[in-house]
C-alpha cells in the first residue's frame, strides 16, 4: 500500500537541525508495522495536493496552526478532505490532522479554554472497532502537544478513546472511512521532550516541567500505529 503523507507542519527552527521532518516520524512509525511505500506532499511549502484517483490512503500530520487559520492552504485541504471521504479514500489524521477531519466532515474546532494539552496524557478507551484485532485495553497513552480541541462530532464520527481534559481523543469515521487521533503516536521520546522544553518560555515552569516529568510514563505509541495499519487493511481501497 501506498501512504501519502500531507505535510502541514515544520518542525520548529530551533531545534530543526536535531530531528527529522514530520513525515519521517510517520514513515518510522508505519515501517514499524506494515510493509508501504510512501510519498510526502507539502501543502504548508505550498505543493499542489495530489489527485485523489492516484491515491491509495492518505495521512495528515501536525502543525502549528489552527483550522481557522487563514492560510492559503487550509481550505484546499479541508476540501480535499471531504472530497475524500466521498470517494471512499482511507484518510488517518494525527492532531491537526484530526482536527481539520472533524471540521471538513461537520464538527467543530475552536482554540480550548482548558489551554494547552502537553505531556503524556491517557485516554479510555471507549469503543473497540472491529478493524482493531486485539482486545482492547481500557486505556492508551500518548505525548500530546495541543491548544485545539474538536468540540462538536462530525456525523457518523464514533468516539474510540477520551478523557476528561480532551473528551473527543479518538475519532473513526467508518463510512469515510477515516480514523485520527488527538495525540502523537508518531513522536518519540526524545523529540517531545525537545518540543516541551523550548516551549518552556510559553508553557510556564509548572507544566513544562509536569510534561516532561509525564514522559516517564510507558507509552502505547506502537499499539496506535498497529490499529492504524489494522484500519488501513480493513479498509483498502479497492479501484
Amino acid at each position: 500500500m501506498k501512504l501519502t503523507i500531507i505535510e502541514t507542519g515544520l518542525v520548529p527552527e530551533p531545534i530543526r537541525g536535531d530531528f527529522e521532518d514530520y513525515p519521517a516520524m510517520f514513515r518510522q512509525m508505519m515501517a514499524g508495522v506494515g510493509q508501504y511505500e510512501f510519498e510526502t506532499v507539502s501543502v504548508i511549502q505550498n505543493q499542489p495536493l495530489p489527485a485523489l484517483d492516484t491515491l491509495e490512503a492518505v495521512m495528515i500530520t501536525g502543525s502549528p496552526a489552527g483550522v481557522y487559520d487563514d492560510e492559503a492552504w487550509i481550505g484546499p485541504l479541508a476540501d480535499f478532505v471531504r472530497a475524500g471521504a466521498a470517494a471512499g479514500v482511507p484518510q488517518v489524521g494525527i492532531c491537526f490532522g484530526h482536527q481539520i477531519m472533524a471540521e471538513a466532515l461537520g464538527g467543530n474546532v475552536v482554540k480550548s479554554e482548558k489551554g494547552w494539552g502537553v505531556g503524556r496524557h491517557t485516554y479510555d478507551v471507549v469503543a473497540c472497532p472491529g478493524f482493531i484485532k486485539e482486545a482492547c485495553p481500557p486505556t492508551v497513552s500518548a505525548a500530546v502537544s495541543h491548544q485545539d480541541q474538536v468540540v462538536s462530532l462530525p456525523p457518523g464520527a464514533e468516539v474510540i478513546a477520551a478523557s476528561d481534559f480532551t473528551p473527543f481523543a479518538g475519532l473513526y469515521y467508518p463510512e469515510a472511512p477515516a480514523l485520527s487521533f488527538q495525540c502523537h503516536p508518531e513522536f518519540a521520546d526524545r523529540y517531545s521532550a525537545a518540543l516541551y522544553s523550548l516551549r518552556r518560555p510559553r508553557l510556564g515552569e509548572t507544566l513544562t516541567d509536569q510534561a516532561l516529568e509525564s514522559l516517564e510514563i510507558e507509552g502505547d505509541h506502537t499499539r496506535l500505529a498497529r490499529w492504524t495499519a489494522e484500519f488501513l487493511n480493513a479498509h483498502r481501497r479497492r479501484r
